[in-house]
C-alpha cells in the first residue's frame, strides 16, 4: 500500500510506500476509492490537535470498498461499500458509551488522529464504525458526507428547530449544513470572512437568503447560529447575532481563544454549547436521509500524491465545497 504520512506535526506529508496491513478482530480491510479532506486534518498536521499516534497517515472521510474481512465481523460483506468516519473505535463500557453518549467515550480511538486513516490506498477499520454506503453516488462525492456532513448534522440537531440558521465559515460542512437546512424549510444567513465576495456568491447559490461579512450584523435576529470556522472571536459576534433564548454551535474540534464579551450578549438565556464527534446512530440517520434531500456535494479533486497542496489549498481558504483525495487520479491531473 502507498499513503502520505505526518512523522511529525508541523512538516509536510511524505509520500510512502507500507507493507500491506491484515485486518484483526473485528476489523474489516477497505481499498480506498476517496478521503476527503477536513480541516481537523489540519489541525493534527499543524500540532493544533496535541499527542496524536506518530507516525500518523491522516485522513477520516473515507469512501472504500472491503477487500479483508476480519474474524468476528457481521454484518458486512466483501466487496460492499463502506464509509469510515472520524470516530473510529470506542471502549463500549465507560459510562458515556452505556449511557447512549459514544461520542464522549472516555478510550476512543479517532480516525487520522489516533489511528490511522485514509491518506492511503488501503486503511483498516473497526467495522462497527464502517458505514454501508450503497451504490448510488460517486466516492468523491459521499466522501465530505463521512465529517462535514456527519458533523453538519449533529450541530442542525442542536442548535433546535428554529426558522432563521446563521452559518458561519462557508466551507465543507456549510455548504452541505445548507442544502439540509433549506430542504427542511429553514432560512440560511451566510457569514464569511469579511470582502469573500465568492463564498458569499456560492452560499446564495445554494439557496441562502443573504450572505455577507461575519462582521456585518444580519437582517434580522437569528434563531440559531453553528460556528464551522475555527475563530474564537466569531462567538461573541454570534451571539449578538441571535434573538433572546437563540442558541449558538460551535461544531469545530478546535478553535481560537474567545475573546471577553459582555454578559448582556449571553443573557435573556442565549445559549453558547459545542459538538463533539459523533454517534453510530447520527452516522445510520444522515446517511439513509442524505439520497432523500439531494445533498449535492461540490468537490475538488487531487491525486492522492498531491495531499499536501489540497492541504495549502484548504488553509488558504482557496476552496469552495470540499478537497477530495483519489488514490486512483494520476499526479498532474485534478478535477471538480
Amino acid at each position: 500500500m502507498h499513503a502520505m504520512l505526518l512523522r511529525q506535526p508541523g512538516t509536510a506529508l511524505e509520500w510512502t510506500e507500507l507493507p500491506d496491513r491484515l485486518p484483526g478482530y473485528g476489523e474489516i480491510r477497505v481499498k480506498i476509492g476517496a478521503c476527503g479532506v477536513c480541516r481537523t486534518d489540519l489541525h493534527v498536521i499543524d500540532g493544533e490537535l496535541t499527542h496524536p499516534k506518530l507516525p500518523i497517515i491522516p485522513g477520516h472521510e473515507i469512501v472504500g470498498r472491503i477487500d479483508a474481512l476480519g474474524e468476528g465481523v457481521e454484518g458486512l460483506r466483501l466487496g460492499e461499500r463502506v464509509g469510515v468516519p472520524w470516530l473510529g473505535h470506542t471502549c463500549g463500557v465507560c459510562p458515556y458509551c452505556t449511557g447512549g453518549h459514544e461520542n464522549l467515550c472516555d478510550a476512543p480511538l479517532f480516525t487520522g488522529y489516533t489511528r490511522d486513516g485514509g491518506y492511503a490506498t488501503a486503511c483498516i477499520a473497526d467495522a462497527q464504525y464502517a458505514f454501508p454506503l450503497g451504490e448510488e453516488g460517486s466516492d468523491a462525492a459521499l466522501a465530505p458526507l463521512l465529517c462535514a456532513g456527519l458533523i453538519g448534522w449533529r450541530a442542525l440537531g442542536i442548535a433546535g428547530k428554529g426558522k432563521t440558521l446563521g452559518l458561519y465559515g462557508f466551507g465543507a460542512a456549510a455548504h452541505i449544513v445548507a442544502q439540509i437546512a433549506r430542504w427542511q424549510g429553514r432560512a440560511v444567513y451566510a457569514f464569511t470572512r469579511p470582502g469573500d465576495d465568492a463564498s458569499q456568491t456560492f452560499a446564495r447559490q445554494l439557496g441562502a437568503v443573504w450572505a455577507g461579512g461575519s462582521d456585518t450584523p444580519p437582517p434580522e435576529p437569528l434563531d440559531a447560529a453553528i460556528i464551522f470556522a475555527p475563530a474564537g472571536e466569531l462567538v461573541p459576534l454570534a451571539l449578538r447575532a441571535v434573538r433572546k433564548g437563540g442558541r449558538v454551535v460551535c461544531a469545530g474540534i478546535h478553535m481560537s481563544a474567545i475573546p471577553g464579551f459582555p454578559y448582556r450578549l449571553l443573557w435573556e438565556e442565549r445559549q453558547l454549547v459545542s459538538v463533539a464527534n459523533l454517534t453510530r446512530q447520527d452516522g445510520v440517520e444522515f446517511l439513509r436521509l442524505a439520497p432523500e434531500i439531494g445533498i449535492i456535494t461540490h468537490t475538488t479533486l487531487y491525486p492522492l500524491r498531491q495531499a499536501n497542496q489540497a492541504l495549502d489549498d484548504l488553509r488558504a481558504g482557496r476552496l469552495a465545497g470540499a478537497a477530495v483525495l483519489i488514490p486512483a487520479l494520476r499526479a498532474g491531473s485534478s478535477g471538480a
